[in-house]
């Protein structure tokens, strides 16, 4: 992955998560943005961040079901 504004980008002010960290863990953790959260060592505070951050746990879930292309 590429070092562009979207990876450096926070998902999650309140706990310091960066989209390339949260993607990062998604593909290491199956579930919700909670146990993501908590595989990360965190837990959600303020709850803004949850739409988004299941959006791109969904991005990383769906991308790790296709096979690798040859």
């Amino acid at each position: 992955m590429d070092l562009n504004e979207d990876s450096l980008m926070y998902v999650c002010i309140c706990n310091a998560i960066r989209e390339k960290d949260l993607r990062c863990a998604a593909r290491r953790m199956n579930g919700d943005a909670e146990a993501v959260y908590a595989a990360m060592g965190r837990k959600p505070q303020c709850g803004q961040c949850l739409d988004e951050a299941e959006e791109i746990i969904a991005e990383e879930v769906e991308a790790a079901s296709y096979p690798a292309a040859a």
